[in-house]
């Protein structure tokens, strides 16, 4: 195996495990305390996907499908989604409501004034533009790849 790969998935799962617990305990912000970074996870997923089964949500967020039924009746509670019907009575889909949509473009707002300031200070723009580079070819590759 490319030793280079490996360290490269190891530190992206770094960035990702440490990344979200720093922001978590940085920013202070009443969102980051009325959710969990799964739900907010979840709700990032949905929006992702427009609508979305709870099995694949479970799949995305590599979970059991009981986690995501509890994260899923708890953000149903607080409005920030929906169960849509499908002409497959069996079938149901989850998708935000406004609220979610609005919870959500929060969180974004949120993470990327911090992400931001944080880069500002420590990455230059040359690096900026590497790192989207290489993350746009490797979006491409995942969804041309199935995932």
């Amino acid at each position: 195996m490319d030793m280079r790969i490996k360290e490269a998935v190891e530190l992206f799962q770094e960035v990702l495990f440490y990344g979200t617990e720093r922001v978590i305990r940085s920013v202070d912000n009443p969102l980051w305390e009325e959710f969990s970074p799964e739900q907010i996870q979840a709700l990032k997923l949905i929006g992702k996907e427009g609508r979305i089964t709870s099995a694949r949500l479970a799949v995305l967020q590599g979970v059991h499908k009981s986690a995501v039924s509890n994260r899923t009746k708890k953000l149903m509670q607080k409005e920030l989604i929906r169960v849509v019907q499908t002409a497959d009575r069996r079938e149901k889909l989850l998708e935000l409501t406004d609220a979610g949509k609005a919870v959500l473009d929060e969180s974004d707002r949120i993470l990327a004034e911090y992400v931001e300031k944080l880069m500002s200070e420590q990455v230059n723009d040359r690096e900026i533009e590497q790192f989207l580079a290489i993350f746009r070819k490797l979006s491409t590759i995942m969804k041309t790849d199935g995932v």
